[in-house]
């Protein structure tokens, strides 16, 4: 089993997330012991959905306010389209990530999540999958999109949707055990 004892790793959600994107490969980094914060732009509970319908809620650990990317050592997008269509007008998110992508740290993102990587800038040139629907974008901002279940490409780990979380969750964690920080908890750079 992977272990990700020193891993601490930003999920970046907001109401309307689709509910499997975050929870499962949420579980599947905490039963890998990696520290994971649900970090969004309101305190208290943000809202999940299963595709149309509303259905739990998920305690918000920090506030984007609250974070600096020099405390995380990865990053989880997960999709759901009211979720990612809200965190994309958010300069902080913006921002966040291209800091995480500057220091070269670990992207898991699914389904409509990497709309998230369009508006911060940082598809040009790279590979990868998301929700069919906006393949159209990702190719408008420079990216090379293929319709597969998942695909890792350097640091970043893309999948389509909820059906392929098996497979995304395999490649996040083999992803992340790759370049997990040493073990005397440097945040301040990752192995390459």
């Amino acid at each position: 089993m992977t272990d990700l004892t020193n891993l601490r790793v930003a999920v970046l959600a907001t109401d309307g997330f689709e509910e499997t994107e975050l929870t499962e490969p949420m579980r599947a980094l905490r039963d890998a012991k990696a520290q994971v914060d649900v970090i969004s732009n309101k305190p208290g509970q943000i809202q999940a959905f299963r595709h149309h319908d509303k259905s739990i809620t998920v305690n918000v650990d920090r506030s984007l306010d609250q974070v600096q990317p020099n405390e995380y050592d990865a990053v989880l997008l997960p999709g759901g389209a009211l979720n990612t269509d809200t965190l994309r007008a958010e300069p902080q998110v913006k921002s966040f990530l291209q800091q995480m992508q500057q220091a070269g740290k670990p992207f898991a993102v699914i389904c409509h999540a990497p709309w998230l990587l369009v508006s911060a800038d940082l598809v040009k040139g790279r590979t990868l999958t998301s929700y069919y629907t906006i393949q159209d974008d990702i190719r408008n901002a420079g990216g090379n999109w293929i319709d597969r279940d998942v695909i890792v490409d350097r640091n970043w780990v893309t999948s389509r949707q909820p059906d392929d979380i098996p497979a995304f969750n395999q490649e996040m964690l083999n992803l992340f055990a790759q370049m997990a920080p040493a073990a005397s908890g440097s945040r301040s750079a990752v192995k390459r």
